[in-house]
């Protein structure tokens, strides 16, 4: 299935919009809104809603195609354990993909689970 990001830009291709003019009826910048597209940032609320109305699609459609952990878990997370912020910004800052990831901690049968 297609990222949040890459859906995006192949309706926004799709409608043969620039990159500027959608943003323009967003309301964001055109850096903004390439951001989202690769990835880099993620829409706010408002903002997904607005994406919705321009690319004439379902928000419910784009919220599915958003990949994020739901933010509460994270900030729970962290909250109790400040080490797992740390971790995180580790994994981003070394470019690790979630699938080395994913198969690192799956290797780990034999390590203390937190409590």
């Amino acid at each position: 299935m297609e990222t949040l990001g890459e859906f995006l830009r192949s309706k926004r291709d799709a409608m043969d919009l620039s990159l500027r003019e959608l943003a323009k009826r967003i309301g964001c910048t055109a850096p903004f809104l390439s951001d989202i597209e690769l990835g880099r940032r993620h829409p706010s609320d408002d903002v997904l809603s607005k994406l919705a109305v321009a690319l004439e699609v379902q928000e419910k459609e784009l919220r599915g195609r958003d990949q994020r952990a739901p933010i509460d878990d994270i900030k729970r997370v962290t909250k109790t354990d400040p080490r797992f912020a740390l971790a995180f910004r580790t994994v981003i800052d070394k470019n690790i993909s979630a699938d080395d990831l994913l198969k690192w901690a799956q290797g780990q049968s034999g390590t203390k689970k937190r409590t």
